[in-house]
C-alpha cells in the first residue's frame, strides 16, 4: 500500500517563479461522486502533460492518506475526461521548485479555480521537519476546500471573499 504524506499552504508574491526549473499542464477530472452514502476514495484521471494515469485516494483530509496511481493510455484518459468524469474538468499549470532536500509542487489554477495557488510538498514522514520558504503563508492541509476533489466541486470562483481569506 502507498502512503502519501503532504502538506499544503498558501503562496504569497512571485519570487518562487524565479526558482521554477519545470512546468508541467495538468488536466483531471473524477470518476466518481464522493458524496455517495458510503464512499471512501476518489477515482481520478489524470493528464500530465503527455502521460496520463489513474488515481484512487482515500478519503481522509490531513497530512496522510492512502494513494495509489497506475499509468493508463492517454488517448484512453481524454475519452475518460470528456464522458465519464463527474463535475468539471480541473486545469492547472504545476510548477516544481527544488529547496533543499524537498520538491515543492505550485498549482497556479485555471479555468473556475484561477487565481487561487497552491503550495504541496512530500514528506518522509508525518513527524519530518520543513523548513519553509519566504514565500509561504498559510499552511491549508486540513481544509477541504483546497483538494482537488473539493474544487471540482465547489470552484475557488464559487467561495464567498471570506472563504478566500485565511
Amino acid at each position: 500500500m502507498a502512503r502519501e504524506i503532504e502538506r499544503k499552504f498558501l503562496i504569497t508574491g512571485n519570487a518562487w517563479r524565479d526558482l521554477v526549473h519545470k512546468k508541467v499542464h495538468f488536466a483531471q477530472g473524477y470518476l466518481n461522486d464522493i458524496h455517495q452514502a458510503g464512499s471512501k476514495s476518489s477515482v481520478r484521471i489524470r493528464i500530465e502533460g503527455d502521460q496520463a494515469n489513474i488515481n484512487i485516494k482515500s478519503l481522509e483530509i490531513g497530512l496522510s492518506r492512502d494513494e495509489y496511481e497506475y499509468p493508463i493510455d492517454l488517448d484512453d484518459a481524454k475519452k475518460m475526461l470528456d464522458t465519464l468524469s463527474v463535475g468539471p474538468v480541473i486545469e492547472k499549470f504545476r510548477h516544481y521548485v527544488t529547496l533543499a532536500s524537498h520538491t515543492w509542487e505550485i498549482d497556479e489554477f485555471l479555468g473556475d479555480n484561477k487565481g487561487l495557488i497552491v503550495a504541496e510538498v512530500e514528506l518522509g514522514s508525518e513527524d519530518e521537519l520543513l523548513v519553509l520558504p519566504d514565500w509561504v503563508t498559510h499552511e491549508v492541509t486540513e481544509i477541504p476546500r483546497y483538494y482537488n476533489i473539493s474544487l471540482s466541486q465547489t470552484p475557488y470562483c464559487q467561495w464567498s471573499p471570506d472563504e478566500k481569506e485565511i
